[in-house]
């Protein structure tokens, strides 16, 4: 009897100790899980700023603002992930963590430098003019800064401002390693002479590197509005005589310059090149054509451009090439409109000739309210910021933007063409091929040498052999009856028999980043179900980015 019992309570200890290591192993199991599960309730803390708060309903929003209620607006989404993914390997309190990401994210958003210069123009006809420029620097997270130069009326402290902030997140979207910036000249260069911008353009140059703000390692810019290869060796040449006289890198100093100043095959281009493969990436994406109600593809699309300058023309040729329809151009003193499409080749010829797109025989003159306003599959607006406003968004029927320009949709403008459905894809990534090839010509010019010029006759005499070893390995097995077994390459084979030239490396790096970009943008609205809006995404993208670079470099000294 007495044994009985003994094994009765040793049965039920044994029984109780599965229990409760059952229970703990429930415990433990449902611990991990609420660890591993992605849809915690949120916790973040941050607000839009009072000072913002009216942004997405102002008619005419300051540039900088826009930017960062944008910036705000990705911070509060973006919070949660900052602290509990991205600062998971701190060992330290969340209340810690959130202390840090905030001061972060605070060091991310303001204008670190903006300078301003006045200096005086002896004019060709002896008279005296002062001029106005400024140079923005947003961020030094990396080095050195980039940004282009635009001569403009409507330059002033706050579009560089903006513009620098814009190069910072758009940098960091496609992973190139700058920090922002913009400069800007308030000047029409139509109304000057060549010998007057030659000047103009130098004594810039001059005022930015006495300040610190022009160098291969600390401020590197680049064309704009309003500049172009000229200028940039004009600038080029200044540094490279000045105050770069004994650095081997001084060419470094500006990108976008001529080839034979150490420029880059593909960088004129590169900015349109960069609108059509984040129009392509997108068009060819099925889920995003599905909810907005298009089809998949270039086939069928029609397109219209505001803007034909460099931009807009080639992003007319890239386009035109995949397939689509230009049918509409809109420049500063005129529009131009044909349903049945027009050559932007034709159109380039004509406006070399003539200094104008109006009185091109291709098309009718525009005489509507608004070309942007015409029915059309993607608008690509390639000139000025803000031209979609409050006030006429909701006029829009194009189901695709490409912002080709910088800021050209005030955050009104953004809200109403999204609740039309309308798929906006932004600037910070759709214009930033410009910036990409400019960081290849950059490494071109501090390695010293060309892409491609070491390996090219290699790879060229490498494919030969390929093929002779083919035609050796044939007629061995098959024998020489009849002859050699001659081997034909293809037209594409033959295309690329002698390797890739300079051009062909900068598109396929641009192309790669593009796609790259691209896929990281849809991945990030999906995960965080914000549907059409790119926009955010790709900001939420840029500032995760930007954010680990401060968290892991440290912030004694930013």
């Amino acid at each position: 009897m007495a044994s009985t019992l003994v094994k009765a309570l040793r049965t039920g200890q044994r029984a109780t100790g599965l229990l409760e290591q059952a229970s703990k192993t429930v415990a433990l199991v449902n611990t991990q899980q609420k660890e591993l599960h992605t849809s915690q309730p949120v916790q973040g803390v941050l607000t839009m700023p009072e000072r913002l708060e009216h942004i997405p309903e102002a008619a005419d929003p300051g540039f900088f603002e826009m930017v960062e209620y944008f910036f705000h607006k990705a911070c509060i989404l973006a919070e949660d992930k900052l602290i509990d993914e991205d600062m998971k390997m701190i060992k330290t309190s969340r209340e810690e963590k959130v202390k840090k990401a905030h001061g972060i994210l605070k060091i991310i958003e303001p204008c670190a430098h903006v300078l301003e210069v006045n200096f005086p123009l002896q004019k060709d006809d002896g008279s005296y003019e002062m001029i106005n420029g400024y140079r923005a620097q947003h961020s030094h997270h990396r080095s050195p800064c980039k940004g282009g130069i635009r001569y403009s009326l409507d330059v002033c402290a706050d579009e560089v401002k903006a513009l620098s902030a814009l190069m910072t997140y758009k940098c960091a979207c496609v992973d190139v390693p700058f920090g922002g910036g913009k400069a800007g000249i308030k000047i029409d260069p139509k109304v000057y002479s060549e010998n007057e911008l030659e000047r103009i353009t130098r004594r810039f140059a001059i005022e930015l590197a006495k300040k610190g703000f022009l160098g291969p390692g600390i401020d590197v810019p680049a064309p704009d509005m309003g500049t172009g290869e000229r200028e940039m060796a004009w600038i080029a040449d200044t540094f490279a005589n000045t105050i770069g006289y004994q650095d081997m890198n001084a060419s470094a100093c500006i990108t976008g310059k001529p080839i034979n100043q150490g420029g880059i095959h593909g960088r004129t281009s590169a900015t349109g090149r960069g609108v059509f493969h984040g129009l392509d990436n997108f068009v060819k994406e099925p889920h995003f054509m599905n909810m907005i109600g298009a089809e998949v593809g270039w086939a069928g699309k029609s397109y219209i451009v505001q803007g034909f300058g460099n931009v807009g023309l080639h992003t007319c040729r890239y386009l035109t090439r995949a397939g689509a329809t230009c049918i509409g151009i809109a420049e500063w003193d005129g529009s131009i409109f044909n349903p049945d499409g027009i050559d932007p080749k034709a159109l380039e010829d004509y406006k070399i000739e003539h200094g104008t797109i109006v009185g091109f025989p291709g098309a009718e003159p525009y005489t509507g309210e608004n070309l942007m306003f015409e029915a059309c599959d993607i608008l690509v607006p390639a000139a000025m910021e803000k031209v979609i406003h409050k006030e006429n968004a909701h006029k829009i029927k194009a189901k695709i933007i490409g912002e080709a320009a910088n800021g050209p949709i005030t955050p009104a403008g953004d809200k109403i063409l999204q609740e039309n459905g309308c798929l906006i894809i932004p600037d910070m990534y759709i214009n930033a091929g410009g910036v990409t090839v400019s960081y290849f010509e950059w490494l071109k010019n501090l390695n010293h040498v060309s892409y491609g010029r070491l390996s090219f006759k290699y790879e060229r005499e490498s494919n030969y052999h390929l093929l002779e070893s083919v035609q050796n390995s044939l007629e061995k097995r098959f024998g020489r009856v009849g002859g050699a077994i001659p081997i034909t390459p293809s037209d594409e084979f033959s295309a690329r028999m002698s390797g890739a030239s300079e051009k062909d490396i900068v598109h396929s790096g641009l192309d790669y980043s593009m796609e790259r970009t691209a896929k990281g943008i849809m991945q990030t609205a999906q995960q965080m179900n914000l549907g059409i809006d790119l926009r955010t995404a790709a900001y939420v993208n840029s500032i995760s980015k930007i954010f680990t670079t401060y968290r892991s470099a440290g912030l004694t000294y930013n």
